[in-house]
């Protein structure tokens, strides 16, 4: 994939794929150019075999300080007729791009992360945040409704009562009470953070990586299923889960009593 983004940091380190929003001077708020670019960038590593693992993450001091609304009021002042459920439908596509990703996606988090980048830090796979972290479900403030799928993952992580709470009084939630709620799944002090993150991207990116598309697959769709129907789907996957090469690995490796060496396949 390309790496000449204007408003994107693009990095490999062996099968670990960093993405950067780079707009600190902003705290990275998005505007139409880095929305169309984290879209290209997303939807292209997933097709991309040399990537394992992929990190999402914002340069300087901020995760995201959500939608540039001078930008948003720009667009709106110069076209009458913008709709604002057709720009929704952009992050759409990058909100259903990172969750069917066939592979990892962490979100690593420090400093804000309000409104949509907060909704799109909730859709990756695994969270890590650092201490000084802020979670902000920010569309109240300013008379909105969450988008970007903020509603469905706050209800399915926090449960409905925090959920509420969340979007009606745009409270901050700091990265140690994320992590007691469960909205992330791992809160460090800032000074471990970087390193913490590659370590967790690495070992992902070292895995199973078919058996991980699976498993996305078998838990966001059993959130929305009755048992039964999960169960079918748990049954299919199995079946595909138990033809790859990384299962005939494992447990090769397991009856020698050593530790598999997967090729992600």
């Amino acid at each position: 994939m390309r790496t000449d983004f204007q408003h994107l940091l693009i990095r490999q380190d062996d099968s670990v794929l960093t993405i950067t929003m780079n707009r600190p001077d902003v705290l990275n708020a998005f505007n139409d150019a880095m929305l169309a670019e984290l879209t290209e960038a997303v939807e292209s590593v997933a097709q991309d075999e040399s990537v394992r693992c992929v990190v999402l993450t914002g340069a300087g001091r901020a995760f995201g300080s959500g939608q540039d609304l001078r930008n948003l009021t720009e667009r709106r002042s110069s076209d009458g007729s913008l709709k604002v459920s057709e720009h929704l439908q952009r992050y759409h596509r990058v909100v259903l791009a990172i969750r069917n990703m066939p592979k990892p996606v962490i979100a690593a988090v420090q400093g804000v992360a309000a409104g949509i980048s907060c909704n799109i830090a909730l859709a990756c796979d695994l969270r890590i945040a650092a201490d000084n972290a802020r979670f902000i479900e920010a569309f109240a403030r300013i008379g909105l409704v969450p988008d970007g799928g903020g509603a469905f993952f706050l209800t399915r992580l926090v449960g409905t009562g925090k959920a509420m709470e969340m979007a009606m009084l745009a409270d901050e939630v700091s990265g140690p009470e994320a992590e007691r709620i469960g909205l992330v799944n791992k809160c460090v002090p800032l000074a471990e953070f970087e390193e913490t993150t590659q370590a967790l991207a690495q070992r992902l990116a070292k895995g199973p990586t078919t058996a991980y598309s699976l498993i996305k697959k078998l838990v966001y769709t059993s959130a929305q299923v009755d048992l039964e129907a999960s169960l079918q789907l748990e049954g299919e996957l199995q079946d595909i889960a138990f033809e790859t090469q990384d299962h005939r690995t494992a447990v090769e490796a397991f009856l020698q009593k050593r530790a598999p060496e997967y090729s992600g396949r």
